[in-house]
């Protein structure tokens, strides 16, 4: 569900503190939204760390990523916008750094996607109800161009309808998109535990 911007600025401050205990926004990595009930999107400024945020380190946005209060959003800011524009459902999303998805992301060095199948931890996707299901979502090139690796974004969503709204970015990150922040926080770990097996498995 969309939230007032006071709302999405309590949700995304906890977020924060939680992700960095994780160790998933190390020093001033990683950035954090919500949709807001106004069609504007709450965000986290640039080069804050998101272990101490406050309430004025959280900004607001068009869905085109134009700033509406004169504070200077994250570079990634046109990846969130495109993930909402593209899935009506997402209302947060998270940008984070953990260890397993950079690492997997090298490792699967001429990957375009990646797929996982056989964990009971993909039941924490919504509509699978099996071990047995398969589900693939994207790595794609790091880049500094945010409009070009949107496009990418796009292009992958639109040959891929059924992927959920997860994909790496590689020796980058990881992007999750879901309904409520708790929700793709929760998706955020088990990503990165999916991860953490993949490449355990690789080793053997």
């Amino acid at each position: 569900m969309t939230l007032s911007y006071d709302q999405a600025i309590e949700e995304l401050l906890h977020a924060g503190v939680r992700l960095h205990a994780r160790g998933w926004v190390a020093a001033t990595g990683g950035n954090l939204s919500h949709r807001l009930d106004d069609g504007s999107v709450a965000i986290t400024v640039s080069g804050r760390h998101k272990g101490e945020l406050v309430a004025d380190d959280i900004m607001r946005v068009g869905m085109d990523g134009a700033p509406l209060d004169g504070k200077k959003p994250s570079a990634e800011t046109p990846l969130h916008t495109g993930l909402y524009r593209l899935r009506p459902e997402v209302n947060a999303v998270l940008h984070t750094h953990p260890r397993a998805s950079v690492v997997l992301s090298f490792v699967r060095a001429d990957a375009a996607s990646v797929t996982l199948t056989g964990y009971e931890f993909l039941k924490v996707f919504p509509g699978i109800e099996s071990h047995d299901a398969r589900v693939t979502f994207a790595i794609f090139p790091n880049t500094q161009d945010m409009a070009a690796l949107q496009r990418q974004v796009n292009s992958w969503y639109a040959a891929n309808p059924a992927s959920p709204p997860v994909y790496l970015v590689r020796g980058h990150g990881l992007t999750v998109g879901a309904a409520t922040v708790d929700a793709a926080r929760y998706t955020t770990e088990a990503v990165e535990e999916l991860l953490a097996y993949e490449l355990e498995r690789g080793r053997f």
